[in-house]
């Protein structure tokens, strides 16, 4: 069976930085305590990114600041179905040259080797060495950089959508 890999960061992707008016989504933001601060976030998109994650095929994997406090303190806070998808940490990487992320994804791809990747991160359109290194993997990747302010959107989540199941069921 083919599988595929989210990696999914939390600040400005599913939860927004200073959302304010309405949510992509068309409804109104949803305020929640997540232990360490609130936060704010869409239901539908929690409700989207729950059904990717229980797709045959599909492994989910925080990559974000928030590293175990994602699955610890967000999850229960928003409902989202992430409390034991395995964290990626920046173990020490935060100085120095490169982008930690980038590093951690690829240690993690080397020992999982998956078939399919998306990797949702706000600062993405930022980090030029990351897209460099997307762009050689070619159609096995899946990139999306949403706005901060908003989120992942509704066109955001379904090309996601759209790319774990055309990379499940190539053949």
């Amino acid at each position: 069976m083919r599988n595929v890999t989210l990696y999914l960061d939390v600040d400005g992707v599913v939860c927004p930085f200073g959302a304010t008016g309405t949510t992509p989504w068309g409804s109104g933001w949803i305020l929640a305590n997540a232990g360490v601060l609130e936060v704010a976030y869409a239901g539908q998109l929690v409700d989207g990114l729950n059904g990717l994650s229980r797709l045959p095929g599909v492994r989910c994997v925080w990559l974000t600041s928030w590293e175990e406090m994602a699955a610890e303190y967000l999850c229960p806070a928003i409902g989202l179905a992430g409390g034991h998808w395995p964290c990626l940490t920046a173990d020490g990487a935060g100085t120095g040259e490169g982008w930690w992320k980038l590093a951690a994804l690829q240690e993690d791809l080397a020992a999982n080797a998956p078939d399919g990747i998306v990797w949702i991160d706000d600062q993405l359109r930022y980090e030029q060495e990351a897209l460099a290194w997307a762009g050689f993997l070619g159609r096995r990747i899946l990139t999306v950089s949403p706005d901060p302010r908003r989120g992942i959107s509704p066109a955001e989540l379904a090309a996601v959508g759209g790319f774990v199941t055309e990379q499940l069921f190539l053949t």
